[in-house]
């Protein structure tokens, strides 16, 4: 991924924070010499003091022998994405047709080392840490090894710890636009409202200067 000087986080914080809110990706895992990669859609639970995210899969997953055979894997997720017509981005003083159409969105992409967790009692733990973040609130059995209703789910799935190694961030919002351009664009997403549009508005705003 191409991350431009005036793409690029501010600072980990940046990314971090968004990722807290963004918890559902796709893991990239290398496939076997000459298959294509696997791409797994999942939530995931990330967490910045331990460096790591955790995440859970069925045991008939295709992708176990290829993420054993390799496990430098990248956890991708975008968001926040829109759509901007050409005459929006046109530089002041010129023609609208001259503008160039592009899209905005936030990607943040962790390179990781995926352990893959067998251990009833560990994966019980990891799904448990799963739950205390999508579901805060509770309401469901703490995933025990040997107790109803979940014991005898737990081999059914295997668990996944991917301990980050490296990370790419990108907020993608004319960031390196005049002042005229982005007051335009800003002001024709707002009245556009179409899905993305506030969030990708609200980057803008943040963003510059």
């Amino acid at each position: 991924m191409l991350v431009h000087p005036w793409d690029a986080p501010r600072d980990d914080a940046e990314w971090q924070d968004w990722l807290s809110a963004h918890d559902f990706g796709q893991l990239a895992v290398n496939g076997p010499p000459g298959e294509p990669p696997f791409v797994q859609p999942l939530h995931f639970a990330y967490d910045p003091a331990e460096g790591d995210a955790v995440t859970h899969l069925a045991r008939p997953n295709p992708l176990w022998a290829a993420l054993e055979a390799n496990p430098t894997v990248t956890l991708s997720v975008v968001d926040d994405h829109v759509f901007v017509p050409g005459p929006w981005q046109a530089p002041p003083g010129a023609p609208a047709e001259h503008g160039t159409p592009t899209s905005f969105y936030t990607a943040v992409q962790l390179r990781c080392t995926a352990h893959i967790v067998d251990d009833p009692a560990a994966k019980a733990d990891l799904l448990a840490r799963q739950m205390a973040h999508f579901q805060p609130e509770g309401g469901s059995a703490r995933p025990t090894v040997g107790e109803a209703p979940f014991g005898r789910l737990l081999p059914g799935i295997r668990g996944i710890r991917l301990h980050v190694t490296d990370v790419r961030a990108k907020f993608k919002y004319a960031a390196h636009r005049p002042p005229e351009t982005q007051d335009r664009i800003a002001a024709a997403l707002t009245t556009r409202d179409a899905p993305g549009d506030a969030a990708a508005r609200a980057h803008l705003l943040r963003r510059r200067g």
